[in-house]
């Protein structure tokens, strides 16, 4: 099959695009690099500050558009596929719907989908915008709010998701928020990440935890490392000869893995059910994570065994509950981190990943 993947979200694109070349595809990704995160990509359409940025932009993406026809699949990373304002996607979109066979819409982050269920009907007991039946009113989930409920981006994504011939997603998390209104065209099929060899993981218990956290831009807050960083911070003090931390902000993908390497565990999304993609390549180097790890997750994948995450309630109580747990065991580190490996060698490995994805597009 001939595949276009546009827009990137935390490599997703970029690593099934290796699997599916790797299954004999023809694959183009196009992409911004996900800003300053700068994932490879086959077509650059990063923009420049300012409105003339915008304008620079657009006149790059419609002089691109020939070369977007006659592919076999779409693959949109999210309703905002460009960086250009909602009301620019419209026709771009539908240049695209006519001019290829078939389209994919991704539910794999930020969308109307996912901010307005986890504000109204809230099926989570917790996300990025619910505690329980509350409404979180943290800066970021405001925002978002008055970003996607009642404006251009909200009328994108319904259109999209409407005219697309399917819909991917995921996490548990997004899959709950598309299921129920596109039960026939809505698929859950996990993220892709490259699986190398397994880590070499000494029997031994080591004389520390060593403990990484990486803070997202203006995202601290939104994604819960800011309470996840105080836990830490307390558990330190408490227990200074066992835990060792590093806090890193706002890396590039590849020095962000480089820097994570040698860590026994991170902590990350305090709001999720699952793992997403960096924790997910942390566990593909043998790093527990200390997050999402609810039973929904396992159920979603079929996982009945491995049960390598350390679960955290998005309480500052509760991690530092689950990490005084593990520093005081640390006993525990080998098998999670050997269980972590596996876990991600099981049920990500990007070319597993792709051949679910060959089978839904032939689905289509």
């Amino acid at each position: 099959m001939k595949i276009l993947l546009l827009g990137e979200y935390s490599n997703v694109h970029n690593t099934l695009a290796r699997g599916l070349r790797e299954l004999g595809h023809t694959v183009t990704v196009v992409s911004n690099g996900d800003f300053w995160k700068n994932y490879p990509r086959d077509i650059d359409v990063s923009r420049r500050p300012g409105k003339i940025g915008g304008m620079i932009l657009m006149a790059k993406i419609y002089a691109l558009l020939p070369r977007l026809r006659g592919y076999d699949i779409v693959q949109f990373i999210n309703p905002v596929f460009f960086d250009l304002k909602a009301g620019r996607l419209f026709p771009l979109f539908r240049y695209l719907k006519k001019h290829n066979k078939k389209v994919v819409l991704c539910g794999f982050g930020m969308d109307y989908y996912w901010v307005n269920t986890c504000s109204t009907t809230m099926p989570l007991r917790y996300s990025d915008f619910n505690i329980g039946n509350e409404l979180r009113q943290n800066k970021e989930a405001i925002v978002e709010r008055e970003d996607w409920i009642g404006t251009d981006k909200e009328r994108l994504n319904l259109l999209m998701a409407e005219q697309c011939d399917g819909i991917v997603t995921g996490l548990y998390e997004y899959w709950r928020c598309y299921e129920p209104c596109f039960p026939k065209k809505t698929t859950f099929i996990p993220f892709p990440i490259v699986v190398g060899e397994a880590p070499d993981i000494a029997d031994e218990t080591p004389e520390k935890l060593n403990l990484f956290i990486g803070i997202s831009k203006n995202r601290s807050a939104y994604k819960g490392t800011d309470i996840m960083l105080q836990a830490a911070e307390t558990v330190k003090k408490q227990h200074p000869d066992r835990l060792n931390l590093k806090v890193v902000t706002g890396l590039p993908f590849d020095e962000y893995v480089r820097t994570m390497l040698g860590s026994d565990a991170i902590m990350d999304q305090l709001y999720s059910y699952t793992p997403s993609m960096n924790p997910l390549e942390a566990m593909a180097h043998g790093i527990i994570c200390i997050g999402g790890g609810e039973p929904e997750n396992y159920e979603i994948i079929n996982e009945t065994t491995l049960r390598p995450i350390i679960n955290v309630l998005p309480t500052y109580e509760s991690c530092v509950t689950e990490l005084t747990r593990l520093v005081t065991d640390l006993s525990l580190i080998p098998q999670l981190r050997r269980q972590s490996y596996e876990y991600v060698r099981k049920h990500h490995d990007h070319i597993k990943v792709a051949r679910q994805y060959e089978v839904f597009y032939h689905s289509l």
